[in-house]
């Protein structure tokens, strides 16, 4: 079977993120969670607690490794002997941009696959984006989260 990859900035990595980590667990022989550094989104947590929140909320499956991403994705791919990309599609609006990048990783690296999965039902609304500005009002955001994740964000907010 083959490595697939799972790349994301993962700002707080949500129970959206998770399950789609332990269903690709299923189908593939192992799954790398690429934590990527993305600076340019401006993270809330760095790098090193990103990585620790994902290994926290994901608890152990034995097949699954998380590590950090710098620079091109489908470098990263081929150094880890990677043979699929794993992308999420919450909805619709989330297609264009995500055909954009696979095909874009595609010309790049046409012996690497992108494949999409969707997540649950009751994760299909959720991301990092929208449960970090809820959580910046007051909101709780705890159901959303893995109880280590809602801490970390509810201590960081509460700092800033």
């Amino acid at each position: 079977m083959a490595i697939v990859v799972y790349p994301g900035s993962f700002d707080p990595i949500t129970n959206g993120h998770a399950d789609l980590i332990q269903r690709a667990a299923r189908l593939f022989s192992q799954v790398i969670v690429g934590v990527a550094r993305n600076i340019s989104k401006h993270p809330l947590f760095s790098l090193d607690e990103r990585i620790d929140l994902v290994r926290a909320a994901i608890g152990e499956l034995p097949n699954v490794r998380v590590m950090p991403i710098d620079g091109l994705l489908v470098d990263f791919v081929t150094a880890q002997k990677g043979q699929v990309i794993l992308r999420g599609l919450r909805a619709v609006s989330d297609f264009e941009y995500e055909f954009q990048l696979a095909t874009m990783n595609r010309h790049l690296r046409p012996q690497i696959e992108t494949i999409f999965l969707t997540p649950a039902e009751q994760h299909s609304f959720i991301s990092s984006s929208l449960v970090k500005e809820v959580a910046r009002f007051g909101g709780d955001v705890s159901v959303f989260l893995h109880p280590t994740v809602a801490a970390a964000l509810r201590e960081r907010i509460a700092a800033a």
